[in-house]
């Protein structure tokens, strides 16, 4: 299932943060695609709710990080409150698209054991908090499919109405693919100028091996 299509050439001649269109421009064409991807994975299924997200693409550069901001605003301004976490833990990205300044992250509370609500970042978007990824590790996949994120993930689910993840690419990680299986969706990104056609359909054979529930695509459209 196509969840949306967004023309990636007219989205950036009426933006100039690319990464929050749905809040700064809330009334543009590509913040109205945002709204209908949201509504689409709120009716997918009828008797769960996808509490638990994970946006990821095949590979990089195909817009999954602007992707996870901008579903994450769109779903707060309903009155959710949503955690966005960056559980990219090789090319982090979230902290400088937020500008935060504290470096304490996914990782420092899963390692150093540090309180979520003290490491999580209190956006002025409505009820959005964002979750960066911490300090580097050397290891993530097996901080990622480690106890300590099992049992994170059962706090963030009595935290937060929806959390959602920006993951890196899930060809190119094991990481994604131990996240994907326990959440209640994954969406992936492709870029239609990018993407290669068997990478996408070796992303998604890959994801319904670990039982993930792929939701559907986001595509950017090129030229």
């Amino acid at each position: 299932m196509v969840l949306s299509l967004i023309n990636k050439n007219k989205a950036m001649k009426e933006i100039t943060r690319r990464h929050f269109v749905s809040h700064t421009y809330p009334n543009s064409e590509i913040a109205e695609r945002f709204r209908t991807i949201r509504t689409n994975i709120q009716f997918s299924s009828i008797d769960k709710k996808h509490q638990l997200l994970m946006i990821t693409s095949p590979s990089n550069g195909e817009g999954k990080t602007t992707a996870a901001v901008n579903l994450a605003i769109s779903i707060s301004q309903q009155g959710e409150k949503v955690l966005l976490i960056d559980a990219n833990l090789r090319r982090p990205k979230l902290q400088q698209a937020f500008n935060i300044k504290e470096t304490k992250g996914l990782t420092d509370v899963l390692i150093e054991g540090i309180p979520l609500e003290e490491a999580v970042f209190q956006t002025q978007i409505g009820q959005l908090d964002v979750l960066s990824s911490g300090t580097i590790p050397p290891n993530p996949a097996e901080i990622i499919g480690s106890g300590a994120m099992s049992r994170f993930l059962i706090e963030a689910r009595k935290e937060y109405n929806v959390v959602i993840f920006d993951c890196p690419p899930v060809l190119e990680t094991t990481e994604t693919k131990l996240l994907a299986g326990q959440c209640d969706g994954v969406v992936l990104t492709l870029n239609s100028g990018r993407t290669d056609q068997e990478k996408a359909l070796e992303a998604n054979r890959l994801l319904k091996l670990v039982r993930a529930n792929v939701l559907g695509v986001i595509l950017n459209a090129g030229e």
